[in-house]
């Protein structure tokens, strides 16, 4: 599989997967996916993933990433098909990370700041969609590609963690 494929492979298993049985955008009004203030926000796009927003939707925007070098922060107006979304939405507010060999889904650190959900823990989301991440990180990291993006971020989110304590 190449990195497309491995990326649309990842996005299949959460299709229809979501954090909670109802729409939880409604609980923080959409937070995740809006610009906040200052316009920055959005979710990252993985290896490959802005190729599939070319043209660019027009309820669509795309920005530089200032967190991950060469990466891109893909923003939309709150409401989108789901068929539309980038990987990292549908993963959110959890991201898979491989560690000693086993992949895991975990609280994404970014989402403490947006997402009422993460004040749970992992045991307040569907089962189904926690295992849906850990399937779709075990087939994101078998690419090098992915494998590079989720170990950059989680350095990235590491140093953050340890910079405020």
């Amino acid at each position: 599989m190449d990195t497309r494929q491995t990326l649309r492979a990842a996005k299949a298993v959460l299709r229809d997967r979501t954090p909670l049985c109802t729409d939880c955008g409604r609980t923080c009004g959409h937070a995740c996916c809006l610009p906040d203030e200052t316009g920055r926000g959005g979710m990252l796009l993985f290896p490959t993933e802005a190729e599939e927003y070319e043209p660019l939707p027009r309820s669509f925007h795309i920005a530089p990433a200032p967190e991950m070098p060469e990466g891109l922060l893909l923003t939309c107006e709150g409401r989108c098909d789901r068929r539309m979304r980038p990987l990292s939405c549908m993963l959110f507010p959890l991201l898979p990370r491989e560690k000693e060999g086993r992949v895991r889904a975990v609280r994404d650190r970014r989402g403490f700041y947006v997402c009422p959900l993460l004040e749970s823990g992992v045991g307040g989301l569907s089962p189904d969609f926690v295992r849906a991440v850990t399937e779709a990180g075990e087939i994101l990291y078998t690419d090098p590609a992915h494998r590079a993006f989720l170990e950059a971020l989680h350095r990235q989110l590491d140093a953050w963690k340890d910079l405020l304590g």
